[in-house]
């Protein structure tokens, strides 16, 4: 007889309002972060049978608890009262999700992130869990300033992570972080990875004139000021466009147009809420990437980069080592150095393989091979189990 799958319930902010076959109240709602890597993760375990996987979200926004089901995955979103999420120290989040909890059973939970509670909620439980660092909180906080509700999410995140026994972290880096500061953790590197479309583009690089692109929020942390003033440097030596698949925030724009020429502006394109398939539209065109970030564990948009094979410059952040090689698909600068910043945009534009928005054709294969969607839910799947075998059997019962 065949084992019977294993029950796996998700505390996430799970983008269900980017799924096209949502309820159409969801559709409705606002769209927020759309979390691709969860979603990259969701459709390769669409696949499995070994697996039942339950998400539940929190949202003020719906009216009502709705429970849909969808390729053998059930989302149970879940209302929750507007603004009490973070002052009540994350115990309305608890209250609800284990009323929840309490008829899906799972074997063991996997809480997504510490930005929004789901590692300490998970904690409190009672159930076997994983947590998944997104953002390395404590880590971003040595590096650039936060905001207010960041600086209140940090607070929590050394608890968290000292009350977990399993934890996954995308970069070498961040494994290393986790595992010097937190000894009885057991943290597992997976890499998050992106869309398999992502891998698929069909590459047609402009090069007449150049096409730079970045994308991210704007802001100090993802190094945009840096962005903006490294290319109104190289303006009037190099004929380029700056795609900038972003919001156009105003905030941002007044503390950064003092610092660069208004002829810099004509050759910027705001290119907000774009979907995957518009993202990877950009791509296929794009000649280089450009990621100047101050702090990332592992940013999604590099890897979609260059699993497209589009040559990247960034900064040598985090994550982003293991997979940009210098001279083979992209060039790296320390993070926050201006001047090496546009050196290494100057030396991309001069580049044999980079100028053409081409990369080394065997660094491609490999970058493909580790950040593979199909790795990304094997390695998950491991963890699941490695947790699953490590609970009491009356925890799992």
């Amino acid at each position: 007889m065949d084992a019977a799958p294993l029950k796996v319930a998700w505390i996430a902010d799970f983008p269900v309002e980017w799924l096209a076959d949502a309820p159409a109240e969801l559709r409705e709602a606002g769209r927020g972060h759309p979390a691709t890597w969860q979603s990259v993760l969701l459709a390769e375990f669409e696949r499995r049978t070994d697996l039942e996987l339950h998400i539940l979200a929190l949202r003020k926004s719906v009216a009502r608890d709705l429970r849909f089901e969808r390729n053998g995955v059930t989302f149970h979103v879940l209302k929750t009262p507007g603004g009490l999420r973070a002052p009540s120290l994350f115990w309305v989040d608890t209250v609800v999700l284990r009323r929840a909890l309490r008829g899906i059973q799972p074997a063991l939970l996997h809480a997504w992130g510490t930005e929004r509670g789901a590692g300490l909620v998970a904690s409190r439980l009672g159930r076997p869990y994983v947590v998944t660092i997104q953002g390395l909180l404590t880590w971003y906080a040595e590096l650039v300033p936060q905001s207010l509700y960041h600086r209140f999410a940090t607070l929590f995140e050394p608890l968290t992570l000292r009350r977990a026994r399993f934890a996954t972290t995308e970069a070498a880096f961040s494994a290393r972080y986790l595992r010097a500061r937190y000894p009885q953790l057991a943290v597992h590197q997976v890499e998050h990875a992106p869309h398999w479309l992502f891998h698929r583009i069909e590459r047609r690089p402009q090069t007449q004139p150049l096409r730079f692109i970045s994308i991210g929020t704007l802001g100090h942390r993802k190094g945009s000021d840096l962005l903006l003033r490294a290319l109104d440097q190289l303006r009037p030596e190099i004929d380029f466009q700056l795609i900038l698949i972003s919001e156009s925030s105003r905030d941002f724009l007044r503390t950064v147009e003092p610092q660069v020429s208004s002829e810099l502006w004509d050759r910027v394109a705001f290119k907000p809420n774009l979907t995957p398939a518009e993202i990877a539209a950009e791509l296929a065109t794009a000649t280089v990437m450009v990621m100047p970030t101050r702090a990332d564990t592992s940013p999604n948009a590099a890897k979609e980069a260059v699993v497209a094979g589009l040559p990247i410059v960034a900064s040598e952040m985090g994550g982003i080592p293991d997979y940009v090689f210098p001279e083979r698909n992209g060039l790296l600068f320390p993070s926050g150095d201006l001047p090496a910043l546009v050196r290494q945009l100057r030396a991309a534009c001069g580049h044999p393989l980079f100028s053409r928005g081409q990369v080394d054709e065997a660094t491609l294969r490999q970058t493909r091979e580790y950040l593979s969607p199909a790795r990304m839910g094997e390695s998950f799947a491991e963890v699941y189990r490695a947790v699953a075998s490590a609970a009491p059997q009356s925890t799992i019962a």
